[in-house]
């Protein structure tokens, strides 16, 4: 079941389209994978579904709802941001306390572990925090308040590998525990390869990619061999990106081959991070008029791309 619903939505700034016509879904209970460059319209998109920017078109419902000025719906919405920002006079412990007012299901012992965890000084103001801790009290407000929808918008790049793998294991472990619908915003996408269910991918405001992990990854692959070979192989095929070294040659192609066409090749699968920075290059090749061939996903990704080096 959908929680989240965009239809048409377009957010201009001036004679600047930061959202371009976006549509799509966020599902009940799934860990969805919003991903993009920076001023990909990302951010713009979170800001919208939490109230905080008005679409300039387009229809935007959370819980059958407008989200606009609704604390009915905006009490089970929680958004976390890297640049979440708090008053001055804030101390950790503030914070953490104001967040357990907002949120209904706020775990009190779930943050404490959390506050342990990540060794986060609850009586240090929070303008004194290094970026780090300060990553760290979004994430536990995140965690512990255990909105039915909880967007995080990368605020987790300030903390180191440790504390980030932390972080993902404590999401799967209580997500498993309390389903939710979670959106992780990331440039990190190898990190979350295998969390993500679902993934969303937008590109210049528009939407390039919009699908299950599975079925995505299951749409492209891997193929290599000699330059002659895989020329031929590519004829009739989209190919999303092309590597050369001397006379071998890999490319990476939208759709699965039959074992006849990549008979004397070699056919590998494709990382999710992969599969996105090859399909949004080809998106923005699409739209310098590369080609009008079709994208992955349920995207608006194009360009024919066929034998195209990269």
């Amino acid at each position: 079941m959908s929680v989240v619903s965009l239809q048409g939505v377009t957010k201009r700034y001036g004679d600047t389209r930061a959202v371009d016509d976006v549509s799509f879904d966020l599902h009940e209970n799934r860990i969805h994978g919003l991903l993009g460059r920076n001023g990909a319209g990302k951010s713009t998109v979170m800001r919208m579904l939490t109230g905080q920017e008005v679409p300039t078109s387009g229809r935007i419902r959370v819980f059958g709802e407008n989200p606009y000025e609704n604390a009915d719906v905006l009490h089970r919405v929680c958004f976390i941001k890297e640049s979440q920002r708090y008053p001055d006079i804030f101390i950790a412990r503030h914070a953490l306390e104001a967040a357990a007012l907002v949120f209904p299901n706020w775990d009190q012992d779930f943050a404490d572990r959390l506050v342990d965890e990540f060794r986060l000084p609850l009586k240090q103001r929070v303008r004194k925090l290094s970026r780090g801790q300060l990553s760290a009290v979004g994430v536990i407000i995140g965690l512990a308040a255990r909105a039915p929808v909880t967007l995080f918008d990368e605020p987790y790049l300030g903390l180191d590998a440790v504390a980030r793998q932390a972080f993902y294991d404590h999401l799967i472990a209580d997500y498993t525990e309390h389903p939710r619908t979670i959106v992780l915003s990331t440039h990190l996408i190898d990190e979350v390869a295998d969390i993500i269910e679902h993934v969303t991918v937008i590109d210049r405001g528009r939407i390039v990619m919009d699908d299950s992990s599975e079925n995505l990854r299951s749409q492209a692959v891997t193929v290599s061999g000699p330059t002659k070979a895989v020329e031929q192989f590519s004829d009739g095929h989209d190919v999303l990106h092309r590597e050369d070294l001397g006379g071998f040659t890999r490319v990476l192609v939208a759709g699965v081959p039959s074992e006849r066409e990549t008979a004397s090749l070699q056919v590998e699968p494709v990382s999710l991070q992969q599969l996105v920075v090859r399909t949004t290059q080809f998106h923005d090749a699409a739209l310098a008029g590369a080609g009008t061939g079709n994208g992955l996903g349920n995207g608006t990704g194009t360009g024919t791309g066929k034998g195209d080096r990269s």
